[in-house]
């Protein structure tokens, strides 16, 4: 029982060991189809401890031992109790995980991870797999910043709970960066700054070489007035704000989302690049002014990039958590014709994406965060059922999403069709870790 998985890795022993000494290695590896959450990491590898959230309200707490630890060669940790909420996971289950790391030579280092429990192997095999290839991509995207000079930044972030900033703030964290989280609450600890989204503080931004500013309330719902107010809202003026505080501050560098939604809801079999034009509906209009909102940093200095986001791909959120339980029952199907264009992106690429905005000084205004390779709706439904090794043979009809987006959402959101490509990206030469969909949802779903 229990299982024994190894690779190979592109970095000296000591790099790899460091980046699983850093806040933001547990968040990099937890595989995101699993039901469970972080609640607070170790604070060291000798004798800390991480506690993770499973259904139920139950905790799996994972206690380090401190005299497995030998940096850079190993540590370990094992299931313990500590408190009523971890007893049922304590008691249950025999778990130890050792971590070992072996120089292959000065620039490579090969990682094993052995796991000695009753659960058998196979069960556990997708899990090491990932995080396997977690741990390779990660250490790649950050010697490929280091060789350009971008090593021990601070950067504060906007949105740093959501979907992509806790996937962001995790991962510049394991690259040694200082990740200043601006928060709407008062401040928990001292990588929190409380920001008035209305009033910037004068010095929110002190010490700060990098903005990357995520936060805005979620397009999805239905398009009422109201849902129209709070998406414009929460993106013009605090975007204005923020950026003339960034000018003010001196800070460096600007990177601020935006949205594919700029080139309109159907653009028919277009190819779509930076260059083109603006087009018609709310969310183009919006895109627009919330774009044009950056122009504050930019006239003060600072290089601004503007991150036009595809639909992202992960099980954590978006379209493919709504989507997953449905197609996994064999509910799920096309919409309308399914000739649509879906411009996809997986969560990790699109986190190595505002990576390269941070580091990459050639880069500015806009860009777009899409896989070289969208898909339409059709293919993308037949492609997803085909990794969950389901049917999806029951087609929605185009009033469906009407019902609960309305006319206008079902319109701008569901039914929209944009065949964007990464062209900037392209001409960088950006290394994508997925380029195709079959396996990026293969490596978000653990199929």
């Amino acid at each position: 029982m229990g299982i024994q998985r190894s690779s190979v890795v592109d970095a000296p022993v000591a790099e790899v060991f460091d980046w699983f000494s850093r806040p933001g290695a547990f968040t990099r590896l937890v595989p995101p189809w699993q039901p469970m959450t972080l609640i607070s990491e170790a604070e060291s590898l000798a004798d800390g401890r991480a506690v993770l959230g499973l259904p139920g309200g139950l905790r799996w707490v994972a206690q380090h031992d401190r005299a497995a630890y030998d940096p850079p060669h190993r540590f370990a940790d094992a299931v313990a109790v500590a408190g009523a909420a971890s007893v049922p996971a304590g008691i249950a289950v025999r778990w130890r995980h050792i971590h070992e790391f072996e120089a292959v030579d000065a620039t490579h280092t090969r990682v094993i991870d052995r796991v000695e429990t009753p659960i058998p192997g196979a069960a556990l095999e997708s899990t090491f797999d990932y995080r396997h290839r977690q741990l390779a991509g990660d250490l790649a995207a950050h010697q490929r910043a280091a060789r350009q000079g971008f090593t021990g930044a601070t950067i504060a972030i906007t949105g740093a709970s959501g979907l992509v900033g806790s996937a962001l703030a995790a991962f510049l964290s394991t690259g040694g960066h200082t990740v200043i989280r601006l928060v709407r609450h008062a401040p928990e600890h001292t990588g929190e700054r409380q920001w008035d989204t209305a009033d910037p503080a004068p010095g929110l931004l002190d010490g700060v070489d990098a903005v990357v500013h995520l936060a805005g309330a979620s397009i999805a719902g239905r398009f009422t007035d109201q849902h129209r107010k709070a998406i414009r809202d929460s993106r013009i003026e605090p975007t204005r704000r923020l950026a003339e505080l960034a000018g003010r501050a001196g800070v460096e560098t600007f990177v601020s989302a935006s949205a594919i939604g700029y080139y309109g809801y159907d653009r028919g079999d277009d190819v779509l690049t930076e260059g083109s034009t603006r087009g018609d509906g709310f969310l183009a209009d919006v895109v627009a002014d919330w774009e044009d909102a950056t122009e504050p940093a930019a006239e003060a200095g600072a290089r601004v990039v503007r991150v036009r986001t595809g639909i992202v791909q992960s099980p954590r959120g978006g379209t493919l958590r709504l989507l997953r339980p449905l197609f996994a029952f064999g509910l799920g199907g096309r919409i309308g014709d399914g000739r649509q264009w879906l411009p996809w992106i997986g969560i990790d690429d699109l986190v190595d994406v505002y990576h390269r905005a941070l580091w990459d000084d050639s880069l500015s205004g806009p860009v777009n965060a899409v896989s070289p390779n969208p898909v339409r709706n059709s293919e993308y439904t037949a492609t997803l059922a085909n990794v969950l090794h389901r049917p999806a043979f029951l087609p929605v009809p185009t009033f469906g999403p009407a019902l609960l987006l309305g006319e206008q959402g079902a319109r701008e959101l569901a039914a929209a069709s944009q065949r964007v490509i990464p062209e900037r990206l392209l001409k960088a030469e950006h290394s994508f870790r997925t380029t195709d969909l079959d396996p990026a949802l293969r490596h978000l779903l653990g199929k």
